[in-house]
């Protein structure tokens, strides 16, 4: 069985004031046998009470309505205060909006930022989840993704809790999308406008720098060798297919059938890449270590020393650090342009 659980998971979801009316003359006083001069007559002024204004009432809170990857309709009174996030992605995603305080619980492998490992840990849903913990934490927002499956969602939504089911971003548009739903259900919308204007800044820095490139090197993605003579890889319409191009590179996985799949020792001699990435490497994978299996060593990139250790995290986890797999790629396929 695969070790690397993200690919388990995929082969197995808000006045006026007023005076009185002048006082009337007094007559004027007589005495015999003269008439004494006229009495002053005098003015006088009463101010009326100033209104008392009542204060302002506080506008209530706005209805949050949005329709998630499962296309639900999930609704919420008010911006979510007490969050469970039971996907790593969605746990870097309300940190980096500034949400951390609002988590309230998280799925056990979400360990980025380290902040994230305070939060409270509702196990793993690799597992079968634990909803009696989540219960337990009142979430008023269980935040789910595409490593959730549907009868979590629903085992979730049986229980009378709001779940939204965030899709996979197929583009880093789906990516900016995601970042200002998430923005919404938790009443961080100028923070995600924020963080994004940031990551397409950054996005277009690294397209206007590859457009320099003069060649396309092919790229060998080893996501998962507990089978060495079998690595899986990533295939067409994957986000680590879409950043490969994107980095000026020829994805050798994109010529399979599925979006993740193995690929033989021997198709891989035959394609011969001229760069090999290992997003195993935080499983033990080095450069050294693949030099060794059979066959191997005769590959261009070992033998030109393109085999590269990289963060599978960049990349398989859907959040904002997507941008920094794109640039780390760029950087390794065409270092000639990062100098």
């Amino acid at each position: 069985m695969p070790r690397n659980p993200f690919v388990l998971a995929i082969l197995i979801v808000a006045l006026l004031s007023a005076c009185t009316p002048e006082a009337a003359p007094q007559p004027a006083a007589t005495s015999a046998p003269k008439a004494g001069p006229a009495a002053v007559s005098t003015l006088v002024l009463t101010a009326a009470p100033a209104a008392v204004t009542a204060p302002a009432a506080s506008p209530a809170p706005e209805l949050i309505q949005l329709t998630d990857g499962l296309g639900r309709t999930i609704e919420l009174a008010a911006p979510a205060q007490r969050i469970v996030s039971i996907a790593p992605s969605n746990t870097e995603i309300l940190f980096a909006l500034g949400a951390g305080k609002q988590v309230v619980g998280r799925e056990e492998m979400s360990d980025y930022p380290a902040d994230a490992k305070d939060v409270a840990s509702i196990g793993s849903v690799f597992q079968k989840i634990n909803t009696e913990a989540i219960v337990a934490l009142k979430p008023d927002l269980v935040l789910a993704a595409e490593i959730n499956s549907p009868e979590q969602v629903k085992a979730l939504e049986d229980l009378k809790l709001a779940v939204y089911y965030l899709p996979n971003p197929k583009t880093f548009n789906d990516l900016y999308a995601n970042l200002a739903t998430v923005g919404k259900l938790t009443g961080r919308s100028a923070e995600a406008t924020k963080l994004n204007e940031s990551l397409k800044a950054r996005y277009d820095a690294v397209i206007q720098t590859l457009s320099q490139a003069k060649d396309a090197p092919t790229v060998f993605y080893e996501i998962d060798a507990t089978d060495p003579t079998k690595p899986y890889t990533s295939g067409p319409g994957t986000f680590i297919d879409l950043v490969i191009r994107l980095a000026g590179g020829k994805n050798i996985g994109g010529e399979l059938k599925d979006a993740f799949a193995q690929i033989s020792s021997e198709e891989l001699v035959k394609q011969n890449p001229n760069i090999i990435v290992l997003g195993d490497a935080l499983y033990g994978v080095t450069p050294e270590s693949i030099a060794q299996r059979p066959g191997w060593s005769a590959l261009s990139a070992v033998k030109d020393k393109q085999v590269f250790a990289f963060d599978d995290n960049l990349i398989s986890r859907p959040g904002p650090r997507l941008i920094d797999g794109l640039e780390q790629m760029a950087k390794l396929v065409h270092p000639e342009l990062f100098k």
